[in-house]
């Protein structure tokens, strides 16, 4: 299964962010604070220092989660809070990616325990690996891409954090020890027992942070380099701190560093980055001077420009005016449909997304689903990221549309818009109420409902709008309407499951299912009343057994059968693949009965979906 970060390692250097406690310092928190416990009270100020690094220039960032352990939050009365702390920093690292729009690279943060285990100490091994384990269960399920074990200075504790994380996923780790001027760690351990002893553990890099500047690491990465093809990771601090005025001050500058940060990549390190110290300055000086070393970066949209003509005007969906969707000719001819949801990013860069709508075209997705803002929270517009993806990937797309936000003039005016740059396949949907979301004070429409949506779709259509005046030209929306065949309330589900269907509703896509007899009901319901249009099944995939226990416990309309919950509870550190598979079995027993699907990736990972697409593609 594809990983994001050893996928972008194939494809080059990885510049990393730097110093969270610094930037959290000098914003003014004390070093008595709880740096993690800021995740849940101010998360805002993390998010800003994850952005400042990431506009200066970093691919990977860090979550604020370097102490978030039983031990190390015991001295603040907080270990009972390690899963609230290190879930809310993986949220807030992705909410700052989402953000952004760049495709970063999560790396869940593990520090050492900052006691000593036995004989010198009195924590043993198996207690440490179940401290760090509880870490990386709360990052996984906060929707890291991958985990860092940085400033580690005892190689069996390494030892325990990396098997810990490995019980718990399959996802890579980069695995760091800190150095002293010698090039030992403060436990005496070499760079070659270090290397030997990380290289046994499957781990995806290796590598050295903290403790010294530039000058010594580079001799570290050098000899690790000489010992090992594994791919090697470096994160200096800014130099040796002084205490000046009462303050931390390192005094390594920027231009200092980024000339070490190509001499780390000339001595093989493969993720650079800076650690105590270090600012968006640095990043944004080492992001120049490496500029001039190595090629640009290739896209994952470029990657793939031989199935995908990224922005040639001639691979445009833009059907003319009197054409069918792509959507309705594939349903017609009888083909499975694969369509995968995409959420816009939360702020102006679109970048993350048309890459990941590249990749999915590439593996055989035929159509991409692009939400309007979903759970009410705020994100870019669902016409302008659709009509992004068809001028840059050449694929088409669904857009799910609401009535919660617009009156019956912007409704109707949006959607003339929306046919006017291509955009043919519409979800008509009410829309989450604002309560629930980030905006709360903003004041709902709903002047009609999804039926009443319905209703304007059929309307334009015919060639009028609403007030019965001609648009011209009728439209050629394909009109979709959402049905969910697990509603508790079956009887009254299916009463506007027909009302939208009278309205004018041409294709259903379904809520998220998970076993089939459910789907049978539905179907077998549909079919006694005359219901009988066709029906794409919604399948959301499954990360984790904590995943598929949230959703079953406390998201309303998903049940998840307990077969599934003990298949990806005794799949262990595997549950994704098992994901994978569940969804993917699913499917392959739902072909016969649905004309498609309709895919929902979890935390943005399309490169899981992208696996279950290539498994259908080849059965």
């Amino acid at each position: 299964m594809a990983h994001p970060l050893l996928e972008r390692l194939s494809r080059g250097l990885i510049l990393s962010d730097g110093a969270m406690g610094t930037m959290l310092y000098d914003r003014g928190v004390s070093f008595e604070h709880c740096f993690e416990e800021l995740n849940r009270s101010n998360p805002s100020l993390v998010q800003d220092i994850h952005l400042a690094y990431i506009r200066a220039g970093s691919e990977l960032i860090e979550t604020n989660t370097f102490g978030a352990n039983r031990v190390r939050l015991a001295s603040y009365g907080m270990e009972s809070r390690v899963r609230e702390f290190t879930l809310w920093g993986g949220k807030t690292a992705k909410y700052a990616r989402d953000i952004s729009g760049e495709p970063v690279i999560i790396a869940g943060a593990i520090g050492p325990l900052g006691k000593p285990l036995r004989p010198v100490g009195k924590i043993t091994r198996e207690e440490a690996r179940a401290i760090f384990r509880e870490a990386a269960e709360g990052l996984l399920e906060g929707g890291v891409d991958c985990f860092m074990i940085e400033t580690a200075y005892d190689l069996t504790e390494a030892t325990e954090a990396i098997l810990a994380i490995q019980e718990t996923t399959d996802l890579p780790i980069i695995a760091q020890m800190t150095f002293d001027e010698e090039g030992k760690t403060p436990r005496g351990h070499t760079v070659e027992d270090v290397v030997e002893g990380l290289s046994a553990l499957d781990v995806a890099v290796i590598g050295a942070n903290c403790s010294v500047g530039p000058q010594a690491l580079l001799d570290v990465i050098r000899r690790m380099h000489e010992l090992t093809d594994l791919p090697l990771s470096v994160h200096p601090n800014a130099g040796m701190p002084r205490i000046i005025q009462d303050r931390y001050i390192y005094l390594s500058s920027p231009v200092y560093v980024a000339e070490y940060a190509v001499a780390f990549a000339e001595a093989g390190a493969q993720i650079i980055g800076g650690c105590c110290g270090t600012t968006p300055d640095h990043i944004a000086a080492m992001r120049e001077a490496l500029v001039k070393l190595r090629p640009p970066v290739e896209s994952v949209a470029a990657a793939h420009r031989d199935t995908v003509e990224v922005g040639r005007e001639e691979e445009v969906v833009a059907p003319p005016t009197k054409a069918k969707s792509h959507l309705a000719q594939l349903i017609e001819v009888d083909h499975f449909v694969v369509s995968v949801e995409v959420d816009p990013p939360k702020g102006t860069n679109p970048r993350k997304d048309i890459e990941g709508a590249a990749m999915l075209k590439a593996v055989g997705a035929d159509l991409i689903n692009v939400a309007d803002s979903p759970m009410a929270r705020v994100r870019m517009g669902c016409m302008a990221m659709a009509y992004l993806i068809q001028r840059e990937v050449g694929i088409e797309t669904i857009i799910h549309f609401t009535t919660r936000d617009r009156n019956l003039m912007g409704l109707q005016s949006d959607l003339l818009g929306a046919h006017a740059v291509g955009i043919r396949n519409i979800l008509a949907l009410t829309g989450d109420p604002p309560r629930i979301g980030d905006c709360q004070d903003a004041t709902p429409v709903y002047d009609v409902d999804s039926v009443g949506l319905i209703h304007i779709l059929r309307n334009l259509n015919e060639g009028k709008d609403l007030s019965d005046n001609s648009i011209g030209e009728p439209a050629r929306f394909f009109i979709i309407c959402a049905v969910n065949p697990a509603d508790p309330d079956l009887d009254a589900e299916m009463g506007r499951f027909r009302k939208k269907i009278e309205a004018g509703a041409e294709l259903a896509m379904t809520q998220p299912l998970y076993e089939i007899p459910t789907l049978l009901r539905f179907l077998e319901r549909c079919e006694k009343i005359g219901l009988n249009i066709p029906i794409l099944l919604g399948v959301l995939p499954l990360m984790s057994f904590r995943h598929a226990s949230f959703l079953h416990n406390e998201v309303p309309g998903i049940e998840i059968p307990e077969v599934m919950r003990k298949r990806l509870q005794d799949a262990g550190d595997k549950a994704r693949q098992a994901g994978v598979e569940l969804a993917t079995e699913l499917l392959l027993e739902a072909v016969p009965l649905v004309k498609g699907t309709y895919l929902m990736p979890s935390f943005g990972r399309y490169e899981v979906v992208a696996d279950i697409v290539k498994e259908l593609r080849q059965s």
